[in-house]
């Protein structure tokens, strides 16, 4: 994932553990005509958006994870959006369809209004623009050859999967097998990305390593993981949702964890942290659905991840319009956020609530990829798959992806 403009891997739900559509709210099939339907699904946030220009907007949706200077790893090790080598070799229409089509079952939502996001195409357009200003103008990939998947199987065990991890397991780096990305991507893109590398990362270049024909095989291979059919959405949030799950139960008996403190200096003349119990593990939040106790779970993804899959009963509020805070109860009802970072933007939730004087916010922990890994319940729309399973700690600490 580190190397690539943004966020990968196909959201899902394993068999049998998924709680349909209702009957009669069908799917919106965001591939044909019924897009057009989604574009007022999220007014609020969509208008205050449009009077934005690329800088600001790009401070609104995307610092928060790609730093404020889109060189990445601000969160979820988001990788750089303005390298050399990925902004000359990405078209326009490329960057407007990454930012517009997100990266299912990743960090990377959908923001585009077409998929259930808050962005006009006027508003993807400008922060295409702004990302532009940052680097080289595209240039002319050269062609590639047809390569042999069979002969890029060997290379790609032997020199990627280390870092990419298989179509089943991602790694530490991008996940080849999403199918938004390898739609986006072109051949040319990929055969440039593994030739010239990305400078500064630890992607590095191999040309000169492996000949033109053994990439242009590795290409194929990569290629050969898309097989999936593209997921509908379900019908989009209404807003008027209900806050609280189970309002006549118990309340849960949540044993929230903290985050460790740093070590003390001595001679810094500063006190040690104080404990911030602000998370909740998957396994006690499912045992409290369960339970039927009384609750809030919020959604800070942007609606268009909601609309994929979610957790039951959880209420659409994203991370870049909060208006719906307001509705929660300040009563010693518990909240639980979640986002796919899997604390990032639900800590920010969590921080918005915390100012509101709700003492009971509190962030899932292994966020709601690893949720719907288990197989907890969840709602998801027809054709959405459990995500991929993840091996982390393949690289040293602070080297960017």
């Amino acid at each position: 994932m580190r190397w690539w403009p943004l966020l990968l891997a196909l959201a899902a739900c394993r068999p049998g553990t998924a709680t349909p559509a209702p009957r009669d709210a069908a799917p919106a099939d965001v591939d044909g005509s019924a897009g057009a339907a989604l574009a007022g699904l999220d007014g609020s946030a969509g208008a205050a958006l449009a009077g934005l220009d690329g800088p600001a907007l790009y401070g609104k949706l995307c610092a928060v994870c790609h730093g404020a200077d889109a060189t990445g790893y601000q969160a979820d090790n988001a990788p750089s959006l303005v390298n050399r080598t990925f902004l000359e070799s990405a078209t326009d229409e490329q960057l407007r369809r990454s930012i517009a089509e997100g990266r299912p079952g990743t960090s990377m939502a959908a923001y585009g209004v077409a998929r259930g996001g808050p962005l006009a195409p006027e508003a993807v357009g400008a922060l295409v623009a702004w990302l532009r200003g940052h680097g080289p103008p595209p240039i002319a990939l050269p062609a590639r050859s047809r390569g042999d998947a069979a002969r890029g199987e060997a290379l790609y065990a032997a020199h990627c999967r280390r870092c990419h991890g298989t179509k089943q397991a991602r790694g530490d780096a991008v996940h080849l097998a999403n199918p938004r990305f390898l739609d986006a991507a072109s051949d040319p893109f990929l055969g440039w990305a593994i030739a010239k590398g990305r400078p500064g990362t630890s992607m590095a270049a191999w040309e000169g390593t492996l000949s033109d024909a053994q990439i242009d095989d590795v290409v194929a291979y990569v290629r050969a993981f898309d097989e999936s059919a593209a997921a509908a959405l379900l019908p989009p949030p209404t807003g008027k949702e209900p806050i609280v799950l189970h309002p006549e139960g118990r309340a849960p008996s949540f044993e929230p964890r903290s985050s460790p403190c740093p070590p003390s200096r001595a001679d810094a003349g500063k006190p040690a942290c104080a404990p911030d119990e602000r998370f909740v593990s998957v396994d006690q939040v499912r045992q409290a659905l369960a339970q039927k106790r009384r609750l809030v779970i919020i959604d800070a993804r942007p609606p268009s991840d909601w609309m994929r899959v979610h957790i039951p009963g959880a209420v659409s509020i994203p991370y870049h319009d909060l208006a719906r805070l307001d509705e929660v109860p300040n009563d010693g009802t518990w909240v639980i956020a979640y986002c796919a970072c899997p604390h990032h933007l639900s800590g920010d939730v969590v921080d918005a609530l915390r100012k509101r004087g709700v003492r009971r916010a509190a962030i899932l922990d292994e966020g709601i990829l690893e949720w719907h890994r288990r197989g907890y319940p969840v709602v998801t729309a027809p054709g959405v798959e459990a995500p991929p399973q993840e091996s982390r700690g393949l690289f040293m600490p602070g080297v960017p992806r």
